[in-house]
């Protein structure tokens, strides 16, 4: 916490919001027109004192951190780098990685480096290699784009590329670290990973390269082989070209998701640079998360086999889980990307991408496929599984107008599927609105000024108290820092919390405040346990309705004798 306090101090957040946005003193703030959104009338504020942005505009807000991380489209440890370069404070050696890991690493990378050198002048310098580049502009790929990629091509040797390395003494067990070599099981020793396969190097943010992808020309087994996990790279934690293409993902607002290499390659070869591939693995919620950093919105383009169109359907629900506008593409004749441009080339391309289907209008067309929606169980069935998903989705706005799409094309009607999510275990806080109750945000700025406060907050209350509350995940965090004698503070969340719950909290913190004091601290949390305890009656009720209905008396002593005893504990609190 300590160095994340000292690069604060020292850095400007008006300088930086000035690098984004003109800023003109007001008062004792400073206002322009908001970075995050279009508009004419600057409803942007910076204030000084409190090291805080809020635009009342769009609602985003944040400190210096937040807005170095959404600007420049990083992570909280690059943008406190990122800070900490520009005002020339030294930041301490990272103790979490030892040294040796470090030295592995970079040992790794030499060896990558060394080894896509090796694989490019095989494409390019031998006869083998002559053959996999026709292969290659056969595929339709240029010069440039060979180029642009990095392609290489592994001969279809047991030991070419381990004698290469041999001569550079560089030892067996280090390749096989990197994923270069495997152990041969009968005579020993060790040999090449990658035979008589066209090389794509597949390349971190920061452009290093982290493991490598081939695509047989020896009709060999199977036909896309990636690196394994190595302490460089491991599988669903990249996504193939974005090195390259962030840039265009962000000016576009989309990210067009392919399966692999030689799908990227077509599109970005044919000026669609706003793509990215999933590695030709199951997309994960950290590949989304990271596409989510550059755009709000993905065009799923898998391949348009029944395989392709199942791993489609797993992504949306990913993405809509993580508040990502999710489409699907599905090109006609059932082709993929590459294979689409070959055929019908990139005017084509574009005009059929004009034709996505929303990502929840895709899933409920999976789900009914095959079922037999004429019989009631089926229906339940699908119609339970699409709720499900709609549930995940963050944005309670967005929820409420995907239970009113999902009505329309299931043919159930929208207040049933809305009784079908209230009958959850799970309370919500009121998050019709987005918003803290009045309680709930007091008692987060108190917390977030002075932490002599927290002591006599935390002591007399137990975690359930802040169970259902839209800022339940702030609280648990400010508590478990508490338990453990660790400090709080605001960019210390980054990453912790949503995005939209971390602007929400910034507004809260911007508001203009009264002194904090012990008394305030313990009315706001006397108004949390009235709310938990009103939430905790909703329940017992929704339940004793239940069981009423169900005919089961067996249990409604029990739960009318907890209803009398909360509904006491509420009187008392008046």
């Amino acid at each position: 916490m300590e160095i994340i306090d000292q690069v604060r101090q020292v850095s400007s957040i008006v300088e930086i919001a000035g690098q984004y946005t003109t800023l003109r003193r007001r008062g004792r703030k400073w206002v322009g027109l908001c970075p995050f959104h279009s508009e004419k009338t600057p409803s942007f504020t910076v204030d000084e004192e409190k090291q805080l942005y809020h635009c009342f505009g769009c609602g985003a807000g944040g400190d210096i951190y937040s807005l170095v991380m959404e600007r420049e489209n990083l992570n909280f440890p690059e943008a406190l780098k990122y800070l900490a370069e520009k005002y020339h404070v030294p930041l301490p050696r990272q103790q979490a990685r030892p040294p040796e890991v470090l030295k592995l690493e970079e040992k790794l990378f030499k060896i990558n480096e060394l080894a896509l050198g090796f694989f490019r002048k095989n494409l390019l310098n031998t006869r083998e290699g002559a053959k996999a580049l026709e292969y290659l502009k056969k595929r339709g790929l240029t010069e440039e784009t060979i180029q642009t990629l990095k392609v290489g091509y592994a001969m279809n040797s047991w030991s070419s590329l381990l004698d290469f390395f041999r001569e550079k003494k560089v030892p067996d067990s280090l390749l096989e670290k990197g994923g270069l070599v495997l152990p041969s099981p009968n005579k020993g020793g060790f040999h090449d990973r990658f035979r008589g396969r066209v090389i794509f190097p597949i390349l971190s943010l920061t452009g290093r390269i982290v493991a490598f992808g081939g695509r047989t020309v020896v009709d060999a087994e199977p036909k896309y082989l990636n690196s394994p996990d190595t302490p460089l790279y491991s599988k669903g934690k990249l996504l193939y070209g974005l090195n390259l293409s962030k840039d265009a993902i962000r000016e576009q607002g989309t990210a067009v998701l392919v399966e692999g290499y030689t799908d990227f390659a077509a599109l970005y070869q044919a000026g669609i640079r706003n793509v990215i591939a999933s590695l030709g693995t199951a997309l994960t919620p950290f590949q989304v998360g990271q596409a989510m950093r550059f755009a709000p919105r993905m065009v799923v383009n898998y391949d348009g086999d029944s395989a392709g169109q199942a791993a489609a359907a797993r992504a949306v629900p990913l993405c809509l889980q993580k508040g990502l506008n999710v489409e699907v593409l599905v090109l006609p004749g059932g082709l993929d990307p590459d294979a689409f441009l070959g055929k019908h080339g990139r005017d084509k391309y574009v005009a059929v991408q004009k034709r996505t289907v929303p990502g929840l209008k895709f899933l409920i067309d999976t789900l009914t496929k095959g079922a037999r929606m004429a019989v009631p169980e089926e229906k339940g069935r699908v119609v339970r599984a699409v709720v499900r998903e709609i549930e995940k989705v963050p944005d309670p706005v967005a929820r409420s107008e995907y239970l009113r799409q999902a009505s329309h094309d299931l043919g159930v009607g929208e207040d049933l599927l809305r009784r079908i999510v209230e009958q959850q275990p799970a309370s919500r806080a009121p998050e019709e609105e987005g918003a803290f109750c009045p309680g709930e945000k007091r008692l987060l700025q108190i917390l977030m000024e002075d932490r002599s406060v927290a002591p006599y907050v935390f002591d007399e209350c137990g975690d359930e108290t802040f169970e259902g509350l839209r800022s339940e995940p702030i609280f648990r965090h400010i508590l478990d820092c508490f338990r453990n004698n660790r400090d709080w503070s605001f960019p210390e969340l980054q990453g912790k919390i949503p995005p939209d719950l971390l602007s929400q909290l910034a507004g809260a913190l911007y508001e203009k405040q009264r002194g904090p004091s012990v008394e305030e601290a313990r009315e706001c949390l006397k108004s949390l346990r009235k709310f938990h305890l009103q939430n905790r009656l909703k329940d017992i009720q929704r339940r004793i309705a239940k069981f009423e209905k169900a005919g089961n008396r067996e249990e409604l002593p029990a739960l009318l004798y907890e209803k009398q005893d909360v509904t006491k504990q509420i009187l008392s609190m008046s």
